[in-house]
């Protein structure tokens, strides 16, 4: 059985300039970090050629392209799995909507565990650009590329996402003291209420893209990004 363990993320400051509709003018940056919160996708080989997959719910299909579960179904399609496996999936968090990137996180898992299944090594950048593949183009979600590499690289970064539509992943390095001073004076709660985020990042990129104003206002925002990492060193 193959268990892979990836972790979800804290965005700190630069969200939204992650979008295409954004990056690809002006080229956009975030500061963000990995936590000790976690999704696990377990993977193994099924005794007969069918695809049984469980997360909230569970299907038994024939092959890849009966699945129900978007981002499984890509992402087997994608690797060529056409069946013979059997999928689970739980989390440390709700499987949605509490702002942790937590489908993105999923995804990276899957892929990881996947191409572990298939005999074969994927680095953090590769589970990452297949992640924003089979999010952002094969599934059509409204979403930018900062969840995916904040899943597939962990760790506290400076993740920079170019006009060319390559990503750029630098660790921030700083003080004991201060990473403990910035734990200890971070409060996450849990408050019961869940949202998708879909529907505001499509609503989001749509007025960015003619909107002026609101671009410039990103704009500023990317530039606190460059303070923000001074700061932490």
């Amino acid at each position: 059985m193959i268990i892979s363990k990836t972790p979800l993320r804290m965005s700190f400051v630069g969200g939204g300039s992650d979008l295409p509709v954004f990056y690809r003018k002006h080229g956009g940056a975030v500061v963000s970090t990995a936590i000790n919160k976690f999704v696990y996708v377990t993977v193994n080989q099924k005794f007969d050629d069918r695809i049984r997959l469980s997360y909230s719910k569970t299907e038994d299909a024939k092959s890849a392209e009966k699945i129900k579960h978007p981002l499984v179904r890509e992402a087997l399609q994608m690797l060529g799995i056409r069946g013979g496996i059997e999928i689970t999936s739980i989390a440390d968090i709700p499987a949605k909507g509490t702002g942790l990137g937590s489908s993105s996180s999923f995804t990276v898992g899957l892929l990881n565990a996947l191409h572990a299944f298939a005999n074969r090594y994927a680095a953090a950048e590769k589970l990452a650009r297949e992640s924003c593949t089979i999010e952002i183009e094969r599934c059509g979600e409204p979403i930018g590329k900062q969840d995916q590499y904040a899943a597939a690289y962990g760790g506290f970064n400076l993740i920079e996402f170019n006009p060319d539509d390559s990503v750029s992943v630098e660790p921030i390095i700083c003080k004991r003291e201060t990473l403990r001073h910035l734990q200890e004076n971070t409060l996450v709660f849990y408050t019961g209420i869940t949202r998708s985020a879909s529907a505001l990042l499509k609503t989001q990129s749509a007025t960015m893209a003619s909107d002026k104003a609101k671009q410039k206002t990103k704009d500023k925002i990317k530039k606190v990004v460059k303070h923000a990492v001074k700061a932490h060193h």
